[in-house]
């Protein structure tokens, strides 16, 4: 599964968002969440699997912690995206602003 599937749904999405905060326990999260413990496995599994998070054992308790490095995918397409449609943007906001200007002088001179 590509990092973009993974963040498809928004329970992994919320994962990621409170393992940025640090470190949890697979009780701490699965608590999160109104949902089986199994199916919260299950996205932990998801996410282990795309490379977002990481775990390791402690003692009975298995703990999850993100791996930023994952993110780097998605932070890299985020900026292609970002350079295609930046200036496109700034284009059309300045292509409205001039029609409302003139919209605005036509307005005034038919006062």
């Amino acid at each position: 599964m590509d990092a973009f599937q993974a963040l498809a749904d928004p329970t992994r999405r919320h994962i990621i968002e409170h393992l940025a905060a640090g470190e949890a326990s697979f009780g701490d999260l699965a608590d999160r969440f109104a949902m089986s413990r199994p199916a919260v496995s299950q996205h932990l599994k998801v996410l282990r699997d795309a490379g977002f998070v990481t775990a390791r054992a402690d003692a009975q308790r298995r703990i999850y912690r993100l791996d930023a490095a994952a993110l780097s995918e998605v932070e890299a397409w985020l900026e292609r995206v970002r350079r295609f449609w930046n200036p496109r943007l700034d284009e059309l906001a300045r292509q409205l602003e001039a029609a409302r200007d003139d919209a605005h002088t036509d307005t005034k001179e038919k006062s």
